[in-house]
């Protein structure tokens, strides 16, 4: 019920009548306070990670930039909410969400950058050995807009199986969205055969016992995004040097993780200076700092077919490649969704990522801090998006 009840929510906010009087009430909190204090929402997962730690590291202050402390939300819909109102101007959204925001609720928004890469898996009861396996079961999604709906699809059609929301047949998965927090008591009182959602819940799984790594959903998308990082059109064209002190400090901490994986796990914990998030360090050190025998566990078990790709369970890498985006719109397209879904089938995804996305500001900041080979980026910042279950 909760989680219909948030669907609900969300589905009138990312209307164009239900979002109207919170981006009204967000051009009036911009026009009293046009150089208003950055104000970061976030929800409890690893996708928020560049934003807390440029945060807790001080790198927006390096900029210059005055912060207030980040605002930790229990939903989308609550962060959503935040947002459009102009309540919070800077936040960590799922890819495919930010295209609902554009095109269903006409709300002017901007993806400035990847936030992460990899970083989510379709967890499963321990006697689960196969995709197939999940025939006639039901899999808990976090979102009908999310990069893990639609890569569960993907994964479910290679290997034979429809989805439903209804009681499943034999040859269908029943698709259930919950919140990523309620995942793992529900894998655990078996009440869901398995879920697809973001990091640490599947190390959490996995942690407790009561679940394992059946595939790393960027196993499948080579490289995948799976948050996005968000802000308001207006401020980008009225303060663009704010915006690109935001973005290059950003940056700087996806640097920063990358290179500092453990020190990044104790500052995202329940156990840091900040308490960003309810986790405990070794839940977090499982994502970012995983043991090598681990690894070489997960390709042996099939979690991993594709170790040629050489990727880590989570992953830092600010550029947002338009074939991303462009990809995504199409397989949107392909996926099942519920509710009122009739805008994707009018968009171009060339076109739509085009307006969705602005990469300016990353691209200032790679040459700022000369940080392209450091991210392993090619120079044409352009790539092939590779899928393949």
């Amino acid at each position: 019920m909760l989680s219909r009840r948030e669907f609900i929510k969300l589905a009138t906010l990312f209307s164009a009548g239900g979002a109207l009087p919170l981006l009204q009430a967000c051009s009036e909190r911009s026009a009293l306070q046009p150089n208003a204090p950055l104000r970061i929402g976030y929800l409890p997962i690893t996708d928020a990670t560049p934003l807390l730690v440029a945060h807790g590291q001080g790198f927006f202050a390096e900029a210059g930039i005055e912060v207030q402390q980040p605002v930790l939300f229990r939903s989308w819909a609550q962060l959503i909410e935040a947002f459009l109102s102009g309540q919070v101007n800077l936040i960590h959204l799922l890819s495919p969400m930010t295209v609902w925001a554009r095109y269903g609720s006409r709300a002017p928004v901007k993806t400035v950058m990847f936030n992460h890469l990899a970083g989510s898996a379709l967890t499963v009861l321990p006697e689960i050995d196969s995709v197939r396996a999940l025939g006639g079961k039901t899999v808990a999604i976090p979102f009908w807009y999310s990069i893990h709906n639609i890569v569960l699809q993907y994964l479910l059609r290679a290997n034979g199986l429809s989805v439903t929301e209804a009681a499943p047949q034999a040859n269908e998965v029943q698709l259930l969205v919950m919140p990523p927090s309620d995942m793992v008591a529900a894998l655990a009182a078996k009440t869901i055969a398995g879920f697809i959602v973001a990091e640490p819940f599947n190390a959490a799984a996995e942690n407790a016992g009561v679940g394992k790594v059946l595939r790393f959903s960027a196993d499948v998308w080579r490289d995948h995004a799976c948050c996005v990082s968000l802000m308001h059109e207006h401020d980008i064209q009225q303060r663009p040097e704010w915006v690109q002190s935001i973005v290059t400090a950003l940056v700087k901490a996806q640097l920063w993780s990358n290179q500092n994986r453990l020190e990044t796990a104790e500052l995202l914990s329940k156990n840091g200076a900040n308490r960003y998030t309810p986790h405990e360090t070794a839940v977090l050190t499982r994502v970012l700092a995983p043991e090598k025998t681990a690894w070489q566990q997960y390709i042996a078990t099939g979690a991993i077919r594709h170790p040629e790709w050489q990727q880590e369970r989570i992953d830092f890498q600010p550029y947002p490649f338009a074939s991303y985006a462009e990809k995504m719109i199409e397989l949107l397209k392909t996926t099942h969704i519920a509710g009122d879904n009739a805008f994707l089938h009018g968009l171009h995804p060339q076109q739509a990522a085009a307006e969705l996305v602005d990469d300016r500001f990353v691209r200032t900041a790679l040459q700022q801090l000369n940080a392209r080979e450091a991210f392993r980026l090619p120079e044409s910042l352009s790539r092939i998006e590779t899928l393949a279950a």
